[in-house]
């Protein structure tokens, strides 16, 4: 995987930088682009590529490792522990969903009723 991990942050986005960086990365180990086992690039490349200071991709880090998706290991960096719950992936877009929704003054509610529509027009 290269330093940029196809990761995005979104300028608009209101939640601290940490979390956006977090939510990336798990996107990116959710979406498969990194599997288990796989090695991350260092805190410092991942900075520079997306903009921010080291210490903010740090701390997205170990928030990750926390929810026991990363392993840090001394000398060898930063590893895929295991891909995030297909849920916990789902309940952090839901998330960002609302987030963006209230940005934009539309309730939980009427996002809830939003996505019925969509889904009886899938169906």
């Amino acid at each position: 995987m290269n330093s940029t991990m196809l990761l995005t942050l979104d300028l608009n986005d209101p939640r601290p930088l940490h979390e956006q960086v977090a939510a990336a990365i798990r996107r990116a180990i959710g979406a498969g682009d990194v599997a288990p086992g796989d090695r991350l690039p260092p805190a410092r490349d991942l900075a520079q590529a997306l903009g921010v200071n080291a210490n903010t991709v740090l701390r997205s880090l170990r928030d990750l490792r926390d929810e026991g998706l990363l392993e840090f290991r001394r000398g060898r960096g930063v590893s895929v522990l295991r891909r995030p719950d297909g849920r916990e992936v789902l309940r952090a877009r839901a998330r960002e969903l609302l987030d963006e929704a209230a940005e934009y003054g539309v309730s939980a509610d009427e996002v809830v009723a939003l996505i019925k529509d969509i889904s009886e027009e899938m169906a």
